[in-house]
């Protein structure tokens, strides 16, 4: 990251963008590192799940069976970003919306429940407050290369297929790629 800084640029900013330097503050742990890096693209325009998804994306280089526009925004990212390399599980919010992704590797575990009054409790296992099975909507697990979200102000979690989706719909990733990348 202390290499691309020589990079960044911003008409609005002009001059005054060295003042957002340094932008990984020296000594931070990886986590705190990876918040800094989160924080820049979140503040330059990216959303929560476009920002997350530069910094640590599925591994997607070798899915035969990924969707061609995700392939495109995956391809397209990478040009700006290289797949970090840190904590293993990452939480990250703004205070509306709230996700979580573990590393590439997954070598962390994140389990979830959602009860039926749609509380979510994510941890690294099973059983860290006692809620009754009955009371219990949902249960599951954090996998690698996925994105569990839960956007409050529409009261639901977003789907990992379908956050990717609408993610990579935005912009035309795959017209850029033909035109910038061969």
């Amino acid at each position: 990251m202390k290499a691309k800084e020589s990079q960044l640029q911003s008409n609005l900013f002009g001059a005054d963008i060295e003042k957002l330097k340094p932008i990984i503050m020296s000594g931070g742990s990886d986590s705190a590192m990876l918040d800094n890096v989160f924080e820049l693209l979140v503040l330059a325009g990216r959303s929560l799940s476009h920002s997350i998804m530069m910094l640590i994306p599925a591994a997607w280089e070798g899915d035969a069976f990924l969707d061609d526009n995700l392939r495109d925004f995956y391809k397209y990212n990478a040009c700006l970003m290289e797949p970090w390399d840190g904590p293993a599980a990452i939480a990250f919010t703004d205070g509306t919306r709230v996700g979580a992704v573990l590393d590439r590797n997954g070598l962390r575990p994140a389990r979830y429940i959602i009860t039926k009054d749609n509380t979510v409790v994510m941890a690294s296992e099973v059983g860290v407050l006692d809620i009754a099975p009955a009371d219990i909507a949902v249960s599951g697990r954090l996998e690698p290369g996925k994105i569990f979200f839960i956007n409050t102000e529409q009261g639901r979690v977003i789907d990992n297929d379908e956050l990717k989706k609408t993610m990579a719909a935005k912009l035309p990733y795959s017209q850029w790629g033909k035109r910038r990348l061969r």
